[in-house]
């Protein structure tokens, strides 16, 4: 089947031929030693022994014909390849019609060769169920599972984690708040006596009907929640976590969408955009290989690896021209030099950079005589100072941060913003140097 797909039935699909520049009709030949793209010659010019720049009379050729069986000893190669295209202009079934399109075949013989060769043949039976069992294996491996939250989280009243939960309770099944929370108020005052006339009746009926909408749709909610995993918030968190920042903002775009589609197709359809992303971006980046004139992988691990070098060293270039900018300030240098063994010990910088505005950063703040400032340790004393915080509010935030990790088992940046309420700069300083030191772990 390879050596029958090279062929085709229309001659405009073919280039013409390099000596003539007429369409070629098979048989014809084609030089094995000049190409891409290949160098085509009908017989014709081949018999003159037509040279054309590298192409010479001698080369090795090769002779490109379609008259030769491949399924059937009565039925050529172009004969299938016209079956093929006539089924497909005429449609499955059509037999009569496929027949006069090919004009060399009876209706009988067509139907009884493509039922043989092309539906009932065994190997292309085992090819379709190998690539349809490999799709589903695909489809298991990389689908969202599914767990529907029949034992959510547990938390204290009150907690950051219960407030994350809108105030669900695990044992009644229900939350603190419901949706549209107040609509029995419309009922609190209605009553029912023999006295109303039938106006005040029928409109009493059609508030208790408006009651039964509002509750329907307040079970609605409760069933999209429970349904799609929503109330167990940290496991969809770390699902969602797993894209990549462009598929997560997409996630959270039809999270919307979820109330119309069930869980496992709502998480089909996230997961095709994702597979689309990858997709993408491994297009571009052979795109960029293409344009690098690369051919093979070899060569494109290659460029992979000294792009990465050349990245690094630009960024060194750039931190030296910013270094020589504060070449006269001491402080400055002395930050700048630490920020580069951090980098290159593989940690998160923690020194500030000096500001490119022109304006120079707050002196450290001089801890002598604060009140607290014994019960800390050098690296954190040196955090204060450079964060100018207090000893004593310092202590406070991460008695806090430490307490609320221990109740949740981890702690986000996020989460410790909430508990916070001071410079978001000062904050992701102190999460990060109690993360680094041990004291919290990241959620």
């Amino acid at each position: 089947m390879e050596r029958l797909a090279s062929f085709s039935s229309d001659p405009f699909d073919k280039p013409p031929c390099r000596g003539c520049s007429s369409y070629l009709t098979e048989p014809y030949v084609k030089c094995a030693e000049c190409g891409p793209p290949p160098f085509l010659l009908c017989l014709q010019c081949f018999t003159r022994g037509f040279e054309y720049k590298k192409h010479q009379s001698d080369h090795t050729y090769e002779i490109m014909t379609s008259d030769f069986p491949v399924l059937d000893p009565n039925w050529t190669a172009q004969e299938e390849m016209s079956l093929l295209e006539a089924v497909m202009d005429c449609g499955f079934g059509n037999w009569q019609d496929v027949a006069n399109q090919m004009c060399t075949k009876s209706k009988e013989e067509c139907e009884k060769h493509y039922m043989k060769h092309f539906i009932n043949n065994p190997l292309f039976a085992s090819t379709l169920l190998k690539l349809r069992q490999a799709e589903e294996a695909q489809h298991h491996e990389t689908a969202i599972p599914f767990h529907s939250a029949d034992d959510p989280p547990r938390p204290t009243f009150d907690s950051l984690l219960s407030r994350d939960m809108a105030g669900y309770m695990p044992a009644r099944a229900d939350f603190v708040e419901e949706f549209d929370n107040y609509a029995e108020w419309d009922l609190r005052d209605i009553d029912f006596v023999e006295d109303d006339s039938d106006i005040l009746h029928a409109l009493k009926i059609a508030v208790v009907d408006i009651y039964h909408s509002r509750l329907k749709e307040r079970q609605r909610r409760k069933k999209i929640i429970r349904d799609h995993g929503l109330i167990n918030l940290r496991k969809f968190q770390i699902l969602e976590r797993r894209y990549p920042k462009e598929v997560q903002e997409l996630y959270e775009t039809m999270r919307r969408f979820a109330r119309i589609l069930g869980p496992l197709e709502h998480d089909k359809f996230i997961e095709s955009h994702a597979l689309e992303f990858e997709l993408r971006r491994e297009i571009k980046r052979l795109q960029e290989y293409r344009a690098a004139g690369i051919t093979n992988f070899c060569s494109a691990r290659t460029y992979e690896h000294l792009k990465k070098s050349r990245d690094e060293e630009r960024l060194k270039r750039t931190m030296l021209s910013e270094v020589l900018q504060y070449i006269q300030d001491s402080s400055a240098c002395q930050q700048w030099l630490s920020r580069q063994a951090d980098i290159d010990s593989g940690l998160t910088p923690t020194v500030p950079v000096p500001s490119t505005t022109g304006r120079r950063s707050a002196p450290p703040l001089n801890l002598t005589g604060l009140p607290g400032t014994e019960k800390l340790n050098e690296k954190e004393k040196e955090l204060c100072q450079m964060v100018r915080l207090v000893p004593g509010a310092y202590l406070e935030y991460k008695a806090a941060l430490v307490n609320e990790c221990n109740k949740q088992g981890g702690l986000r940046l996020a989460q410790a913003r909430a508990l916070i309420k001071i410079d978001v700069n000062k904050t992701r300083k102190i999460y990060d140097f109690l993360i680094r030191e041990g004291y919290i772990t990241k959620a």
